[in-house]
């Protein structure tokens, strides 16, 4: 064991907001909100509903039966991330799909009558998240909502693996 004055061969850890730790941040931050809307949904018998199913049930009540491809873009979510929790959602038979009109390889998702049975909870939960997420917007000294969308243009600009290979040319692929 080295003594007090032998520095450490390692560097020193980094402070807790720091952001060398953003990505375990940002995580626990998405458990603690997801976990939150999902004890919600506990609360009201909506036993196994997930946080992440809600958009894409009231996109497909306000829109009508969407591809996987469209409900992406909805969204705003990878395909390879709508094509998962669609086939969350249809496990839980929240979902059916069908093959598309034109193309069988496009997969066509409708919602079934189990969720069209849960659109008013799912409504008014969506109206309370609604202004709690406005409301937590105004407790902080930067929006997060804001700060998220800038986030991910700038991401869009350039992406992280690009600023990793500036930060290091050793890492760049």
């Amino acid at each position: 064991m080295p003594d007090a004055d032998t520095p450490s061969p390692h560097p020193p850890a980094d402070p807790p907001g720091g952001p060398a730790l953003l990505g375990t941040r940002l995580r626990h931050l998405l458990e603690r909100l997801d976990g939150d809307v999902a004890a919600v949904y506990e609360e009201r018998g909506l036993h196994g509903f997930r946080p992440r199913f809600t958009p894409i049930v009231r996109l497909l009540a306000a829109e009508g039966p969407l591809s996987i491809s469209d409900l992406a873009r909805a969204t705003g979510v990878t395909h390879s991330a709508a094509s998962q929790t669609v086939a969350q959602m249809a496990r839980s038979a929240l979902v059916t799909l069908a093959p598309g009109p034109t193309d069988a390889r496009r997969r066509i998702v409708r919602l079934t009558p189990k969720a069209e049975a849960l659109l008013p909870a799912l409504d008014a939960e969506w109206a309370a998240t609604s202004a709690a997420a406005a409301a937590l917007d105004a407790e902080l000294p930067y929006p997060l909502s804001r700060l998220v969308e800038e986030a991910h243009r700038a991401l869009d600009r350039r992406p992280m693996r690009e600023r990793i290979a500036e930060a290091d040319p050793r890492l760049g692929g």
